[in-house]
């Protein structure tokens, strides 16, 4: 038999910190383990590996729900399980999801690179120049809508 580990044994394997092990523990994404006589938990050692797996699942931009969801249908893989909830279909929902944000970052960068060109050094001064590139009606909230109410009032006056 495997010899059980604390959780600072598995913390530390596992890369996390004691915290992390119990609020994963909390939120279903591991075991609750069994208690030693005097309260210790005691953990199976294939729980480092299921916390390296939430750890890498994470930095490939998977929420936690994402992940107790992946790890709840490789639990399941042996009956209900189809395709379309597995990781490959996860996996190919998220990289659409990276490639938009790496579009919307593109976008970011252009429009940063427009307002030092432009020289702005000054936000306010920035914000009330028409030419200024940086999107302050937008984020204002000032919609297509307003702006044409304003020029028709301008044109009617």
């Amino acid at each position: 038999m495997t010899q059980a580990l604390r959780s600072g044994q598995v913390a530390a394997a596992a890369g996390v910190n004691r915290q992390t092990l119990r609020y994963y523990e909390r939120r279903g994404l591991i075991v609750e383990p069994d208690r030693s006589p005097g309260g210790h938990r005691l953990y199976p050692p294939a729980t480092v590996r299921v916390l390296r797996v939430i750890k890498a699942a994470q930095q490939l931009g998977f929420t936690l729900e994402e992940v107790a969801d992946l790890l709840a249908v490789g639990a399941h893989r042996h009956g209900r399980w189809t395709a379309d909830v597995g990781l490959r279909s996860r996996a190919e929902d998220k990289l659409a999801e990276v490639k938009q944000k790496i579009v919307d970052l593109g976008v970011i960068r252009d429009t940063l690179r427009a307002a030092v060109a432009a020289g702005c050094d000054d936000l306010m001064t920035c914000a009330e120049s028409p030419c200024c590139p940086l999107p302050f009606a937008e984020l204002a909230g000032e919609s297509s809508d307003a702006k044409a109410g304003k020029e028709a009032t301008a044109a009617a006056h």
